[in-house]
């Protein structure tokens, strides 16, 4: 059996808009891993709250973060890669618990920019309104967290290899 190229499973997080969607596929293109999407993780009603503007509590998220923590533990040593906002440390803790050697592909940009591309987007149920509070609940990695920061400006392939460079980074 072939082994992975990138045995850890990446989290792909960030704020709405920032391009988790876009740029995990194409991450878990490079590193030779199948690419699982976060929000097919919801249940009905988180869909359903944050269509009609609703943010999403803490309690809310704990099935949402337990279901994409069951599939990492799944794929521990295999690699995989999967997009999940994650913007709490409390949030990042919780997949840990269920994955500890989960790494994270933080996607930053700036606001401007992602609320442009917010308003861009095609069929999606995260309303732009909503950014403000994605922003203000944003926790950033941590030193002590396993991942790295990149920035978001730039085609989605250009993001991808930044992303990847990076975390081939952290196996040095």
């Amino acid at each position: 059996m072939n082994q992975p190229r990138f045995p850890h499973v990446v989290v792909v997080m960030g704020v709405a808009g920032t391009g988790k969607t876009t740029v995990g596929p194409l991450v878990a293109d490079r590193l030779g891993v199948p690419y699982a999407e976060g929000d097919e993780f919801h249940p009905e009603a988180n869909i359903a709250k944050m269509s009609a503007g609703t943010p999403l509590t803490d309690e809310d998220r704990r099935p949402w973060l337990d279901a994409i923590g069951r599939w990492a533990h799944e794929r521990a040593g295999l690699g995989g890669v999967v997009s999940c906002s994650a913007l709490k440390r409390s949030y990042r803790d919780r997949l840990r618990a269920s994955a500890p050697g989960v790494v994270f592909v933080h996607l930053k940009g700036d606001r401007r920019l992602i609320e442009d591309r917010m308003a861009h987007r095609q069929g999606h149920f995260m309303p732009t309104a909503l950014l403000d509070s994605q922003f203000a609940t944003l926790q950033p990695l941590e030193a002590d967290e396993a991942g790295v920061a990149v920035d978001v400006s730039g085609s989605p392939e250009e993001i991808a290899e930044r992303a990847v460079t990076a975390l081939h980074g952290l196996d040095r």
